[in-house]
């Protein structure tokens, strides 16, 4: 099926079929929904190699992400997803589990010109080895990033929502306030401890406990809370920097027969959507993830665009739901 079929169909010149296929601005919606609908029924497939020679832009963007499998990446995945396609923009999603060699096979697409430019969520000490490995090209950091990164940015406020977390804690009469942490190479990880020990100094409260969890996986927030639970002075609250750390250490918490939140409060980090949907729902520091990925496609865009625009790092508000957990 040729371009100038689709265009009949639709009844619209070839340009206003280029016009939707290249995601320009400019047609109406009613005309662009037509076209679509024209080029589904006909199932028509662009030649984007010809375009990509003609045009010198693929309309492709590299998505790399360390774990696909967590929740959190796969919501700010849907977002990036949505964006580059009401651009006119396709992604190419790699999981590149921070492995340095499969990212280099990856960020070979940008010298091909096979993409255009590339949205990371990658571990903040990773940074420098990829700034060398992708040069000058458009290039976004979604959810790590701060004011000295070498490229654009869109990430939340981890150490204020953090303390937000810990003041809330304390303010429903907890003492024991301990941190199930993340992977320390990530800086939503530093920051986020940051935040729980400046709240503890400011409360003046002196007891304190972290364990680390090495994936964010259900087994290893257990696996941290059982290490919390085998001290000698037990915590009476948790806060989680993951939902899904949160869900293991509920469970753990059950299976030493303590009562959550009667026994010991639970606060988890993200605001997935099944949180709401535990027993007893999650309180949580619900972030922006399908707004994460939408910024970052119209940051990475507005770089591809102008290739001399100026860096930008913004941070997107983050709020506390309070649940029966805490």
């Amino acid at each position: 099926m040729s371009i100038e079929k689709v265009a009949r169909l639709a009844g619209v010149s070839t340009a206003t079929v280029s016009r939707v296929l290249n995601g320009y601005e400019g047609v109406r919606p009613a005309t662009r929904d037509r076209v679509l609908a024209a080029i589904a029924a006909c199932q028509y497939q662009p030649n984007l190699l010809a375009r990509q020679l003609r045009t010198s832009k693929s309309r492709m963007l590299l998505v790399l992400v360390s774990n696909i499998i967590n929740p959190f990446c796969s919501r700010v995945v849907s977002g990036i997803e949505a964006e580059a396609e009401a651009h006119g923009y396709h992604i190419l999603l790699c999981n590149s589990d921070s492995q340095t060699q499969r990212e280099s096979a990856y960020l070979t697409l940008l010298s091909g010109k096979v993409v255009d430019g590339v949205i990371t969520m990658d571990a903040i000490s990773n940074l420098p080895g990829l700034r060398q490995m992708i040069g000058d090209s458009p290039w976004v950091q979604c959810a790590e990033g701060h004011a000295d990164f070498a490229g654009s940015s869109v990430t939340i406020d981890n150490l204020q929502s953090a303390r937000e977390a810990i003041f809330h804690l304390a303010q429903r009469g907890r003492q024991r306030i301990a941190l199930i942490n993340g992977d320390p190479r990530y800086l939503y990880a530093q920051q986020r401890e940051l935040g729980y020990r400046s709240a503890l100094a400011e409360l003046n409260l002196s007891w304190s406990g972290v364990e680390y969890a090495n994936e964010v996986e259900c087994e290893a927030g257990y696996a941290a809370m059982e290490r919390l639970l085998a001290r000698d002075q037990q915590p009476d609250a948790i806060f989680a920097v993951s939902d899904v750390l949160a869900v293991g250490a509920i469970h753990c918490a059950r299976q030493h027969q303590l009562h959550v939140p009667t026994d010991i409060a639970v606060l988890g980090f993200d605001g997935l959507p099944w949180s709401a949907m535990l027993s007893p729902p999650l309180s949580t520091l619900e972030q922006p993830m399908y707004q994460l990925g939408v910024r970052s496609v119209q940051l990475l865009l507005q770089r591809i665009s102008h290739p001399r625009s100026p860096l930008v790092h913004e941070q997107l508000p983050c709020k506390l739901v309070a649940r029966a957990s805490s």
